[in-house]
């Protein structure tokens, strides 16, 4: 099969595309044969060595959607199955972007009904990392959510999350993604300066930090997207970060909130696996609406 991987670390020009054995499932795990896989920040951390493992090879891709094609023992998932998956992992010498890709059972969910394996393929990192965020916040209905970067992929979905929950939703965005917002559920913009205190819980999808930790009230809540890296409390608030972890029954949950027209799944542009460099490159650009994504 095909795989996008990296052996030395460096710019999208880093990214090679390789010749390498199809996986086999061990016990409690399916192979995909895979029809889409979405591009995420993530990867250019691991294309340019964020994440460690100089000199080896290094598979690329965490979303994936598409057919299973083969099982191991002890799984209910059977050939022939649409899934989605989250493929969680920083340093292996496969990833998702590739023709074949082998995950856990407990990481895999049956596909969302209503779109195509494209879209679906942007579920499952961001769907799972704002649902996982809203977790260790616990906003009540009613109470008030900042959400810092509402309109990249996780932000826009916490915004959905949080206001079909019953919690009312301040979105930090540009004003040019006005209509966005109002369309994800979001019941104010705001694109400047944040009054202190402002709000029972901030969700810091924009990566902003000790800043937007002022703008917590007392005892509130404040969530950061960077594992070990979100700010000290003060003022009795909460601080945490979450580190999405896969987990197939709320994905699957997910995906039905997709199919009930709750979760909005947001393509910006399609790619060739042989032109995984290229969508690097367009990633590096900034401004992406969506989520590029590979198609084998």
């Amino acid at each position: 099969m095909r795989a996008a991987v990296v052996t030395e670390f460096g710019g999208p020009e880093a990214v090679r595309i390789v010749d390498a054995e199809v996986p086999e499932p061990a016990a409690r795990q399916v192979r995909i044969k895979v029809a889409a896989a979405a591009l995420n920040p993530v990867d250019a951390g691991v294309r340019a060595g964020a994440f460690g493992g100089a000199g080896k090879q290094i598979g690329l891709g965490w979303d994936v959607a598409g057919t299973v094609d083969a099982t191991g023992v002890a799984t209910a998932w059977e050939a022939g199955d649409e899934v989605v998956a989250l493929d969680y992992g920083m340093v292996r010498p496969l990833a998702a972007h590739a023709e074949y890709v082998v995950v856990d059972t407990a990481a895999v969910a049956k596909a969302p009904a209503t779109v195509d394996a494209v879209h679906a393929a942007t579920l499952p990192l961001n769907a799972l990392t704002a649902a996982q965020a809203l977790d260790l916040l616990r906003p009540a209905p009613g109470q008030s959510l900042l959400v810092t970067g509402a309109a990249g992929a996780v932000g826009g979905f916490a915004v959905q999350l949080a206001a079909h929950r019953g919690v009312s939703v301040t979105a930090l965005a540009r004003e040019s993604d006005a209509e966005l917002m109002r369309s994800l559920g979001a019941a104010h913009l705001v694109s400047g300066a944040v009054d202190p205190g402002g709000f029972d819980a901030v969700l810091d999808a924009a990566v902003l930090g000790e800043t937007v930790l002022e703008w917590v009230r007392d005892g509130g809540a404040y969530v950061g997207v960077i594992p070990q890296a979100h700010p000290a409390p003060v003022r009795g608030a909460r601080t945490a970060a979450v580190e999405v972890s896969a987990d197939g029954a709320r994905l699957a949950q997910l995906a039905g909130l997709v199919d009930r027209g709750v979760l909005t799944l947001r393509v910006a542009e399609t790619y060739a696996l042989e032109d995984a460099a290229e969508a690097h490159a367009r990633l590096a650009q900034g401004g992406v609406r969506g989520r590029l994504v590979l198609i084998p």
